[in-house]
């Protein structure tokens, strides 16, 4: 472990920003990216985190955009908010301890547990800006998910 988290930890963090840096730069939801990406391609990100966070996050995101084929959408939670909006660093955050909570709880590898992530409720919520559930403790984010229901 070098630094105040375990490495593989912050590999998922900077997957997880990149994820969302590329929904909002194609206005997509999150599953929609994490699908046409594909396992492959997540897991490449993932393995190679370390070398993809020295490089641009803008020239990343365009290689697997390109990559990928991702086409634009239409879901812009960005301009649906109202209020202050998170950064795509805040998010995978979020996503982040969301993921690795999930794989523990679960018994699962990092990555089954980011696609059940993404494909989940939970992401729904998350990724409302004009709601407060991202601001939630990442406990209470987990046992929603874990629950299948918001207290």
């Amino acid at each position: 472990m070098i630094g105040r988290e375990d490495q593989k930890a912050n590999d998922l963090f900077f997957t997880c920003s990149l994820i969302e840096y590329i929904a909002r730069k194609t206005k997509n939801k999150r599953s929609v990216v994490v699908d046409i990406m594909g396992k492959e391609s997540i897991e490449k990100i993932y393995d190679l985190a370390d070398v993809y966070h020295s490089d641009n996050i803008d020239t990343v995101s365009d290689e697997f955009i390109q990559k990928s084929c991702l086409k634009d959408g239409d879901f812009d939670n960005i301009a649906d908010a109202r209020y202050a909006v998170p950064s795509y660093w805040d998010m995978g955050k979020v996503y982040k301890r969301l993921i690795l909570g999930i794989s523990k709880e679960k018994h699962m590898p990092v990555i089954d547990a980011l696609f059940e992530a993404y494909h989940s409720f939970v992401s729904d919520k998350l990724d409302d800006y004009n709601s407060s559930f991202y601001y939630d403790a990442p406990c209470n984010i987990l046992n929603a998910f874990l629950m299948g229901e918001i207290e």
